[in-house]
């Protein structure tokens, strides 16, 4: 048998749940150690508590809560400065952000989301969960509804940042906050109503950790 030597080595580091602020200053970090070269290829897995954020494309219109009725839930709000509209995270939901420098060959924005997407999808079929795209939409979609959110930036040097959201265990009310990523018509769901049991955040991470290495043709190390 002959085995693989992959392209390069990506370094993964499981957070936990962090405050959105908090994960927003690390990936600034990340990306200024990444593109001065001492820092590797990292992706950030976690969870965040109940935040919208909203992507450069979004609209006030698409946020549904008023600001106390915001406090009252609990939901914190962000500009995110990645590309979108708006969006939600909270518990049960894991929130991938790689901070990579793309080689040559990988240097277009819609090739890297839609590899993003794949990543998703390959993934989702480790755990059972049959998905795909639709066309004109970033994201992945199961017959049931949207079950991951997708928005990026790619900052010079083609240094990435923010990624996806999958719906894991996720309690979706929350998402009657938004209209999610400005689907009027667009229903979420999650894996664990996908599959009508429990999944647990970790395994969901190493199906994650799995299809990143595919996907990128990169050798994950744990930090």
């Amino acid at each position: 048998m002959t085995t693989r030597v992959r392209g390069g080595s990506l370094v993964v580091r499981r957070l936990g749940s962090i405050p959105y602020a908090e994960g927003m200053l690390l990936q600034e970090r990340l990306v200024r150690e990444r593109r001065a070269g001492s820092a590797p290829d990292t992706l950030l897995l976690l969870e965040h508590p109940h935040v919208i954020t909203l992507g450069t494309a979004a609209h006030a219109e698409h946020v549904l809560v008023g600001d106390e009725e915001r406090r009252l839930l609990g939901i914190e709000l962000f500009e995110a400065g990645r590309g979108g509209d708006a969006t939600y995270h909270g518990p049960g939901q894991l929130v991938a952000y790689p901070i990579l420098q793309l080689p040559l060959g990988r240097r277009d924005l819609h090739r890297y989301l839609r590899d993003l997407e794949a990543v998703v999808m390959d993934a989702l079929a480790a755990l059972g969960v049959e998905s795909r795209r639709v066309p004109g939409r970033t994201g992945v979609w199961t017959d049931r509804g949207k079950i991951a959110a997708v928005g990026v930036r790619v900052s010079s040097g083609w240094i990435t940042s923010h990624g996806f959201a999958l719906n894991v265990g996720t309690d979706l009310r929350y998402f009657d906050a938004i209209v999610p990523c400005g689907i009027r018509d667009a229903r979420v769901t999650s894996v664990e109503e996908e599959l009508c049991r429990p999944v647990t955040l970790s395994r969901v991470q190493e199906v994650v950790v799995d299809a990143f290495e595919r996907v990128f043709d990169l050798a994950a190390t744990a930090a």
